[in-house]
């Protein structure tokens, strides 16, 4: 491990060394970034600041060492995935802006770690070529030879660092910069060879057996085929055959894709994830799949989506993803959420790249679940892996093509308290009748809490006994059993904005103990109490009232 740590330090600090031979002039094969970008960012930016995480923060002239900012708002800008928002705004000063802010850091590179990470680096080579024709496509030559001089040297660089250990989809992006490289400057063939090597042992670890990214997230989903949708048309660019591996992932990972999304068109929100607009999900899907197909069941990756009428219901039924793949992963084992025809009604509180929000959204009670004690399912360290997760996940499914049910259950609340919970679903009615049974069962009593966190749009108010859910001229009815209801306030991140919305919780009624065995030990002498546990329930349903 220490040798192959030293060799690979050893050709990192080989390819960082300026070219000693004559780069070529131009790019010999250049293709067009196919994503659209942010007009309102692209001003924003030649105004001379940016948003990122819904903060404003300076752009850096002449000094991209200045701050300090949080490690994401650095990776983003030195990863250049902006300039297709100057791109997209296409004015004159977009492409001044953009070609003055690509030559301050050529002509000066940064010292930050972060610029020989591979896949910061990937995305920054994969930037600056496939905007070549915006940016710097009419430049004088002395710049286009620096830039090429540059694009050699963060070839090599992604080239040493191979291969990469386990992060997620990131890695396609670091891949997808050295297939850029590769295209522009084709005479080195180093640089083919090494993605083509390290392509299909990424994807054979990034992609589950049943299309679902390692990270279990919608949105690693989307970022996955959008990956692999860019190397297919920077492959078709250069008049060459696409790698049947990158078809076959992709006839994998496109269908889970569209199995991730509402009725909204939008992705539901499970670990990190957030809506995205419906219209750059299609962009993404019309470039990567061959044909429109809704993978139909996720044994492997663990969600569960159930589509009755117009109604959907999508659960995270799986623990949290494996060490390696769960830097976004969320406490929200078992959580749902709920939406009919293009309104959403239950949902998760989303998520956020940094700062407080970021481990608090990632908690269990910023999910539509049961939360025990006040405590998350899973923790968390501080590199934002998982550190204790449940270690039994169950979900069974029946259906008599009606109806379903599930059975849920998860054991992430044995460590800290002792106790299990189970959750049982009914859903039916054509998608208009959503049951529920909650069970937590241990060596104590507990208190708990139900949380059914509702999308911004949906009007909530409460009655005597029930809460009524309004949204578009339709009217829902939420009832509970065995619990103390109340509408409280909530927060929806997971449209890039702090939104203020409503949840419902449904707190538990204590009952007392009851004995687990039926009869005393027959031996008197070694006679003890009999062990005890405690079960604690409480039924809930949603119902569509008719107009």
């Amino acid at each position: 491990m220490l040798f192959r740590r030293w060799t690979r330090g050893a050709r990192l600090s080989i390819a960082r060394l300026p070219v000693g031979i004559h780069a070529p002039e131009r790019p010999a094969h250049t293709y067009r970034d196919p994503w659209a970008g942010d007009a309102e960012q692209g001003a924003r930016l030649i105004a001379g600041y940016f948003l990122f995480d819904g903060k404003e923060y300076r752009l850096p002239r002449g000094d991209w060492e200045s701050g300090p900012w949080p490690e994401t708002v650095r990776e983003w800008l030195h990863g250049f995935t902006w300039l297709r928002d100057l791109r997209t705004l296409g004015s004159d000063d977009a492409r001044l802006t953009a070609r003055a802010l690509v030559a301050e850091w050529i002509n000066h590179p940064p010292t930050d770690p972060l610029v020989r990470d591979a896949c910061v680096t990937g995305s920054r080579l994969a930037a600056w070529l496939g905007n070549h024709e915006f940016c710097t496509a009419s430049a004088d030559t002395r710049f286009q030879r620096r830039l090429m001089d540059r694009v050699l040297v963060e070839g090599r660089t992604v080239a040493a660092l191979l291969p990469l250990p386990a992060q997620g989809w990131r890695n396609l992006t670091a891949l997808r910069g050295l297939l850029a490289a590769a295209m522009a400057a084709p005479e080195y063939s180093g640089f083919m060879a090494r993605y083509l090597r390290y392509l299909q042992p990424e994807l054979q670890r990034l992609l589950l057996a049943d299309g679902v990214g390692a990270e279990r997230s919608p949105e690693a989903q989307f970022q996955i085929v959008r990956e692999l949708a860019e190397m297919s048309g920077m492959f078709r660019t250069t008049f060459s055959d696409v790698p049947p591996v990158i078809n076959s992932a992709l006839d994998k990972a496109c269908p889970v894709l569209r199995a991730l999304r509402h009725g909204d068109g939008g992705l539901a929100i499970f670990n990190g994830a957030s809506e995205r607009r419906s219209s750059d999900i299609e962009a993404v899907l019309a470039q990567g799949e061959r044909q429109r197909v809704i993978v139909p069941v996720m044994p492997l990756g663990r969600f569960t989506r159930l589509s009755l009428g117009r109604s959907m219901l999508i659960v995270d039924s799986g623990p949290p993803a494996a060490a390696g793949y769960d830097r976004t992963a969320h406490a929200g084992t078992l959580s749902f959420e709920f939406s009919h025809h293009r309104h959403r009604l239950f949902v998760n509180c989303g998520s956020a790249l940094s700062g407080g929000w970021n481990a608090a959204l990632r908690g269990s009670p910023a999910h539509t679940l049961l939360v025990a004690d006040g405590k998350s399912s899973s923790d968390f360290g501080a590199d934002g892996s998982v550190t204790r997760r449940p270690a039994h996940v169950t979900c069974e499914h029946q259906t008599n093509g009606e109806a379903h049910w599930l059975d849920l259950s998860h054991d992430g609340y044995h460590a800290p308290l002792g106790t299990k919970w189970s959750r049982r679903l009914y859903f039916g009615a054509d998608g208009e009748d959503l049951r529920g049974q909650e069970v937590i069962e241990g060596e104590r009593e507990v208190s708990f809490a139900l949380r059914f966190h509702v999308h911004p749009a949906v009007q909530v108010t409460q009655d005597d006994e029930d809460v009524i859910l309004r949204v578009d001229g339709m009217i829902w009815r939420f009832r509970q059993e065995g619990g103390v209801m109340n509408v409280e306030s909530s927060v929806y991140l997971a449209r890039g904005r702090l939104e203020k919305t409503k949840q419902i919780v449904v707190t538990g009624l204590r009952i007392a103990a009851l004995p687990v065995a039926s009869e005393p030990p027959k031996d008197a002498d070694k006679l003890t109490e009999a062990p005890k546990t405690t079960r604690q329930s409480l039924t809930w349903g949603l119902e569509r009232v008719p107009e």
